[in-house]
């Protein structure tokens, strides 16, 4: 009897060895696969965009999303956001909803300037960003552009996030009009109606995943191919400034169109300048030239010095008379921009208004 039960073990059927392999193996991954914790029910930006984050960096590209609120279950994840109650980065847990919790940029970064309470996707930013846009950059950590991407896309994508989420308006007072197409109200959009039958938030999740890293890859792509090329064309300009003029307040651009005011009062901090640069100049479409001024700041229309006067809103032959300048084609009436037909003429008119304005602080008693 013993031996016929031997015999007819050794006639049952084999699994093939290969598919017995991958079934193994594919308990292996799941065994190995990371798992990324966020809250189920609603959905905000700050964690669709938290778990978007996670999912570009090497160790969590093929993670698992857990939506729970399962504590026994949010235990098991690699990593928690939005939900569990916790901020403990040692362990990879990023929760902002805590009463004690109310860090900012600049509580955890001192040199970091901006102090909007973070959300779960500003705190994974601030841990793993760096790393993150490394590898979408191909930019070492430590390569200064790199940080200066770091900074720009903080300031311009993750803060109106954070502050949002937060519920941190963005001025007092009452608004004159309400802009409800901003990232998080979009992905707001995309949870189930109050009344419809199904209230069921995962495909909604899952489109707003791909909707928050789309428009992030965007925005990176941005400025990293456009944004941050303009930077070195500016610094280029500030750093000749003295071969344009001696003053040092007039620089020029060789091609038009270059977004420069931003990185202009950057990099006059950075590189200590201590006269502020008045004028830009740079060609037109055309290839005629513009002479345009300096802002105050970046929000105002407030100039550092404008165009002579007695110049604005007199235009070709006449202006040329009128200043003695040839090849002139306007100037705007309010001042801020100018226009000659050629790189000598624009630098002329930048040249005379300093002469006009040193000549009148020194009749008024002003250096």
């Amino acid at each position: 009897t013993v031996l016929k039960i031997i015999i007819g073990l050794t006639t049952l059927p084999q699994m093939p060895l290969s598919v017995a392999s991958r079934q193994l193996e594919a308990k292996k991954l799941r065994t190995d696969m990371k798992k990324i914790g966020t809250h189920n029910g609603t959905f905000h930006c700050d964690e669709v965009l938290a778990c978007f984050f996670l999912r570009q960096l090497t160790e969590y590209k093929d993670a698992e999303i857990i939506r729970t609120r399962d504590p026994a279950q949010l235990a098991e994840c690699d990593v928690v956001v939005d939900v569990g109650g916790e901020f403990n980065p040692k362990i990879h847990r990023y929760d902002h909803h805590q009463r004690t919790f109310s860090e900012s940029f600049h509580s955890l970064c001192p040199e970091k300037p901006w102090v909007t309470k973070l959300s779960s996707a500003g705190l994974v930013y601030l841990h793993f960003g760096r790393r993150l846009l490394s590898q979408l950059t191909q930019l070492k950590e430590d390569d200064k552009q790199l940080e200066v991407l770091y900074d720009k896309l903080y300031e311009n994508f993750v803060e109106e996030v954070d502050a949002v989420d937060n519920g941190i308006s963005q001025y007092e007072g009452e608004a004159r009009y309400s802009v409800s197409t901003t990232l998080s109200s979009r992905v707001g959009h995309l949870n189930p109606r109050w009344n419809s039958k199904s209230q069921d938030t995962e495909e909604g999740f899952k489109k707003a995943l791909a909707m928050v890293g789309e428009e992030f890859l965007d925005r990176l792509d941005f400025y990293k191919s456009s944004w941050l090329p303009a930077r070195a064309v500016v610094e280029e300009a500030v750093l000749n400034r003295h071969k344009v003029d001696p003053s040092g307040e007039i620089i020029i651009f060789s091609q038009g169109g270059c977004p420069w005011k931003e990185h202009l009062f950057v990099l006059e901090r950075e590189l200590q300048v201590t006269t502020p640069i008045k004028f830009v100049l740079y060609p037109d479409q055309n290839g005629q030239w513009r002479i345009q001024c300096v802002p105050a700041g970046l929000n105002t229309f407030q100039n550092r010095l404008s165009i002579l006067e007695e110049w604005r809103g007199v235009r070709d032959a006449a202006l040329s008379e009128l200043s003695g300048i040839k090849d002139c084609i306007f100037v705007h009436a309010s001042g801020f921009i100018g226009g000659n037909k050629t790189q000598e003429g624009a630098l002329e008119m930048a040249r005379r208004t300093l002469q006009a304005a040193a000549q009148s602080a020194a009749a008024n008693g002003k250096s």
